[in-house]
């Protein structure tokens, strides 16, 4: 069965007992990765470890690093024909 059928199947069921609909699949997940994170966080400072910054720090990062500029163009010669 698959998460969307149990939904539907527990909101049937909570409809026809009168009783709050369940939330749907995916409602809350933002803010159970958040707590997730914050509680990592907090169990590395309890425990001495540095507190790591996440992905978004890291592609942060990357996104904003210096590009290279490109090497400066001579002026072309033609290549001798043989």
């Amino acid at each position: 069965m698959s998460i969307t059928q149990q939904y539907l199947l527990d909101a049937h069921r909570a409809r026809s007992l009168g009783e709050a609909a369940p939330p749907a699949p995916g409602t809350h997940e933002w803010r159970l990765l958040r707590a997730w994170r914050a509680e990592r966080r907090f169990r590395a400072v309890l425990a001495g470890r540095p507190v790591r910054p996440g992905l978004r720090a890291a592609l942060a990062r990357w996104w904003r690093r210096p590009t290279r500029p490109a090497p400066e163009a001579g002026p072309r010669t033609p290549r001798p024909r043989p």
